[in-house]
């Protein structure tokens, strides 16, 4: 598969043979645009297809949107404020992945901090299986 690094303010519009195809269909940009404006519940609503199968080492797999609806809610019902998330991803045809740094303040006053790298397979614009590999500290 070939990779494409890609600057998150970049639309996807790249003018070498077959780029648009992998544009349509790995909505990445989108997708991180999402989290960065917060909206991580309606990113998982137009970006993740029913049958999303994810996987994360603090909750193992967790399979279909429904059960991953349910599952983010619960990490967003601990978070008290967002205070920073960066991202750098990379673009196949049918698959993406990105490297990002996320912090956030607990409700329980907390300071958290991420660095994770998640790598997603796409079809028909949709993500139908993502692994998250993360530090905390």
């Amino acid at each position: 598969a070939v990779l494409r690094f890609m600057d998150p303010s970049n639309d996807g519009s790249i003018n070498e043979k077959g780029e648009a195809k992998m544009a349509r269909n790995v909505r990445i940009n989108e997708l991180l645009d999402f989290i960065r404006q917060g909206r991580i519940m309606d990113a998982m609503r137009e970006f993740y297809a029913e049958g999303v199968i994810m996987e994360e080492p603090a909750h193992g797999t967790t399979e279909g949107l429904t059960a991953n609806l349910e599952r983010e809610q619960k990490f967003l019902d601990g978070v008290a404020k967002f205070k920073n998330f960066e991202a750098k991803a990379a673009i196949g045809e049918d698959f993406s992945c990105y490297e990002n740094v996320m912090e956030w303040k607990s409700t329980d006053g907390q300071d958290i901090r991420i660095e994770q790298v998640a790598v997603q397979h796409w079809r028909e614009g949709k993500i139908v299986h993502e692994r998250f590999y993360y530090k905390m500290d």
